[in-house]
């Protein structure tokens, strides 16, 4: 997959219209019941940037990333600004977050996930975009150092421990991650007219399965 590893100006994707997007597929039987299913694990997340669009400056700028990625052909790292860490954006990010799984005494490498819940219901989403200086990760409820203890790959969200944590014991982690998306279109039209007068472009990202 083309990607290029940056990001998409924060500042402008603050003010997005986005979210997860689900595909169920339902199937009405002749005494009116439904059958449904669902192709999809994971869900897949839409945005439009045009919405964060304020200045002819953020057009500008707009363009430019847009012609870098040679439109739809280079992914690229997206600020969805309301999910965008593994705990609730009131709270700081701690090493207790999320669990990652428990050691078995000799495998060293654990994927960032973050897991939704509502009631007793629950989903697991792969992080792969972690963001630089944000992980932190801990072995049986203790904050291990980066460096000394543990690294973690940006591009693929794995952390690799220096030591195989021993049997049963909770590898936790928490972190701030973004979207690897793409633009969903090869073509921005914009009307200096309209854009001032408040009539801002749309913009389509989709996430991008790794």
């Amino acid at each position: 997959m083309a990607f290029h590893d940056v990001r998409f100006p924060a500042n402008l994707s603050f003010g997005s219209l986005g979210g997860p997007e689900r595909r169920t597929e339902i199937v009405t039987l002749a005494n009116g019941h439904e059958e449904r299913n669902t192709p999809w694990s994971q869900s897949r997340r839409r945005y439009d940037a045009g919405l964060g669009l304020r200045s002819l400056d953020d057009v500008e700028a707009l363009i430019a990333f847009f012609e870098a990625r040679q439109g739809m052909l280079h992914g690229f790292r997206w600020k969805d600004w309301a999910d965008y860490k593994s705990c609730p954006a009131s709270r700081a990010v701690s090493a207790l977050d999320q669990s990652l799984g428990y050691g078995d005494g000799a495998g060293r490498v654990f994927a960032l996930a973050k897991t939704y819940r509502s009631g007793e219901q629950g989903t697991r989403r792969m992080i792969g975009k972690p963001v630089a200086g944000s992980v932190r990760v801990a072995v049986g409820g203790t904050e291990q150092p980066e460096g000394l203890a543990w690294e973690v790959d940006l591009a693929s969200g794995l952390i690799t421990l220096k030591d195989a944590p021993a049997v049963a014991a909770e590898v936790t982690a928490g972190f701030e991650f973004d979207v690897p998306v793409r633009f969903d279109t090869d073509l921005i039209q914009v009307s200096v007219a309209s854009f001032q007068a408040g009539d801002v472009p749309k913009v389509p990202v989709i996430e991008v399965r790794e």
